[in-house]
């Protein structure tokens, strides 16, 4: 076995009744988390390295046991141990939607519809056991574009402003978003595995929140990694809708749910450039900050609307928050 392979791995999978698998490294992203491939004859598994005190695989777990308990279709958990942060999961295999529409744009809409689906049925479980996506939540979400974009591009802002704008555009949402659903906060094309039968497996839904069913569509359909067109978008919310019966102050729902998870997106990339040494998620921001514009003219977030107009200046908003680095 490798010296990279996680401290005590080989005593955990023997425990677990695979001590005589292959072990192969996956790439990584945006965290300290790490996965391997575990091969044994034809049968496959992921190990998941969840290393404290940079991580923490309990919520994880929490969250993957309630999704598989409501007969949603998270990986099924073959052997524990948080304690040493190791999980072994079920493998959902290599078919990641996002490389998979790369190869097959012609399956597009329906690979959209059965994921927009996904929600549907996630939607109509009763609100699972995890926290609240309250104010205090969405505030500190919106002010990482404050406190890490506009110092980087050089920007002296409101910040007193900035909360009092977001709060009172989204103070009406609250009230509609109750009872809540289970929002898994980055339902997005690289996190949803296309599994043989046309079925579709969840993934990193450890961040978990109960809070308003337009956000994880908005994550879905304005991804901060992959073009979705106007179009596309358009008929997937109007899927959504119909599935659902959704009222009309759905669109605005949207919208700002949109905005607020566009703005803290551009100031989550902007830190993993400036603190984590990750410049390759600035290149990712114009396509976030368009979907942002589109948000921002929604009648709904004329208070933030506003606070734009008066700090962010039309360079940065021309050329979509582009130029950093």
């Amino acid at each position: 076995m490798s010296a990279e392979l996680p401290a005590g791995v080989e005593s955990f999978l023997e425990q677990a009744g695979w001590g005589d698998a292959d072990i192969v490294p996956l790439p990584g992203d945006a965290s300290f988390r790490r996965y391997f491939r575990i091969h044994r004859g034809d049968e496959t598994a992921l190990l998941m390295d969840a290393p404290p005190p940079h991580e923490d695989p309990r919520p994880f777990l929490h969250v993957g046991h309630w999704l598989i308990e409501h007969g949603h279709h998270a990986p099924a958990i073959h052997a524990e141990d948080a304690a040493r942060g190791l999980v072994l999961i079920e493998d959902f295999g290599t078919d990641r939607m996002r490389d998979w529409l790369d190869e097959n744009p012609q399956a597009e809409e329906a690979t959209y519809v059965r994921a927009i689906d996904t929600l549907v049925e996630l939607h109509k479980s009763p609100p699972g056991p995890f926290e609240p996506y309250d104010m205090p939540t969405y505030l500190r979400e919106t002010r990482l574009f404050t406190e890490w974009f506009c110092p980087a591009a050089g920007m002296e802002v409101d910040e007193a402003g900035h909360d009092a704008a977001w709060e009172e555009a989204l103070t009406p949402l609250l009230d509609r978003q109750q009872p809540g659903v289970t929002v898994l906060r980055d339902y997005h094309a690289e996190n949803i595995m296309l599994l043989p039968g046309g079925g579709q497996g969840l993934i990193d839904f450890q961040d978990a929140l109960i809070g308003h069913p337009a956000y994880d569509v908005v994550s879905l359909l304005q991804d901060a990694r992959r073009d979705v067109t106007p179009a596309l978008e358009a008929a997937m919310l109007e899927h959504y809708k119909a599935a659902t019966g959704v009222g009309d102050e759905f669109a605005a729902d949207y919208a700002l749910l949109g905005a607020q998870r566009n703005a803290k997106i551009v100031g989550i990339f902007t830190r993993l450039w400036k603190r984590d040494a990750k410049p390759r998620y600035l290149s990712m921001i114009p396509r976030v900050w368009e979907a942002l514009e589109r948000d921002l003219a929604h009648p709904a977030l004329a208070p933030v609307a506003s606070w734009f107009d008066a700090n962010v200046p039309a360079e940065w908003r021309e050329r979509r928050g582009g130029g950093l680095g």
